[in-house]
């Protein structure tokens, strides 16, 4: 079978995503299927025929590194001319020359419905959640908001604009409304791009500033300390629970994609009835937000023993340090088995 695996794009995310799409494109040559790693927003510029380009397990596996840093995006831009399209050149005609696309991409485009739409209209078969549940879970404002309506106990929040606002008002709304200690993210990006814990005011000023410099939408939560938890969905059945141990601070950019640098526990080590619980929550969260063949969704154990939920992951991180495969080897299924599994969930549906 033929099958491009997206990766990259113009995204804080986008070296997470080279390093899952490698992961993927690997595991599936080793299934014996002719694979394409491709740079949604690079693209393969020129004329060339599609089919030189599929790699089969005789050739070289792709492979990538994730820094410790988030990646310089104006560069990319600069090193690629400078295109304002988020699709490169011949990206479209690609897809159309597989049979079905396996998207590897986090944050942006790839997360926020853009990219899924675009393939619908042109018939394009994709894994994943399609582009209205890409859409709720990406945008985290909308999402806490649907599960509040839906009793999913969620942490107190505020959405706050900093475009033409001056900081210190949007400060004063903040400690109104939420207070100190709080955890300041990027509205609509992931991986833990942006985001901060923040314990007293000069601390706020700081994160305010980071997070703006990657979206200009910020939301601020309650900090809620406890136990960190996902739980990633398969086909509509919840995996084995994980547990995330940060070893310094919290369950950061660095923490999540550095070798070593977090614990992870799996199964995790909590009682029947607590896994049940949070199993049932992120089945609810997973119909809620409309969400579709797999996803991985956050919570955290608060010191009542309640599991809150941070929040919904549409495409989970596919790299060696990630939690869903993790959860999925658990459940005796290994890496090759997942993607190849993935990979029949889409052209299914």
């Amino acid at each position: 079978m033929k099958i491009v695996v997206l990766a990259g794009g113009l995204s804080p995310e986008r070296d997470v995503s080279l390093s899952s799409g490698s992961l993927i494109a690997n595991a599936l040559m080793q299934s014996g299927h002719h694979v394409l790693l491709l740079d949604v927003y690079e693209g393969i510029p020129g004329d060339f025929d599609p089919d030189a380009l599929f790699r089969d397990n005789t050739k070289e596996p792709y492979s990538y590194i994730i820094p410790a840093t988030a990646p310089d995006l104006e560069e990319i831009k600069r090193r690629n001319g400078n295109p304002a399209s988020l699709i490169g050149p011949n990206v479209l005609k690609l897809c159309q020359a597989a049979q079905v696309v396996f998207i590897a991409l986090h944050g942006a485009m790839g997360e926020n419905g853009q990219l899924q739409a675009t393939l619908d209209v042109l018939g394009i078969h994709y894994t994943g959640t399609g582009y209205i549940g890409s859409l709720l879970a990406m945008d985290k404002d909308i999402s806490k908001k649907l599960l509040c309506q839906s009793g999913i106990p969620t942490a107190n929040w505020v959405t706050i604009c900093l475009e033409g606002k001056p900081l210190c008002s949007s400060m004063d709304q903040i400690l109104s409304a939420i207070g100190l200690p709080c955890v300041v993210k990027p509205c609509s990006a992931g991986s833990s791009v942006g985001v901060s814990i923040v314990y007293d005011v000069p601390e706020l000023k700081n994160a305010l500033e980071v997070a703006c410099k990657v979206e200009k939408n910020i939301l601020v939560e309650k900090m809620i300390p406890g136990r960190e938890f996902s739980v990633g969905i398969l086909d509509g059945e919840a995996l084995p629970v994980i547990e995330i141990i940060p070893k310094q601070g919290f369950y950061d950019y660095k923490n999540k994609y550095q070798a070593g640098a977090a614990q992870e526990v799996c199964p995790a080590e909590l009682s029947a009835e607590e896994t049940k619980k949070v199993q049932r929550l992120a089945l609810r969260v997973h119909q809620v937000l409309r969400l579709g063949d797999y996803c991985r969704i956050d919570f955290i154990l608060d010191n009542e023993d309640e599991f809150i939920c941070l929040e919904a992951n549409t495409l989970p991180g596919m790299t060696p340090t990630s939690l869903l495969p993790q959860e999925a080897l658990a459940a005796d299924i290994p890496y090759v088995e997942l993607c190849n599994r993935i990979i029949r969930l889409a052209l299914k549906e």
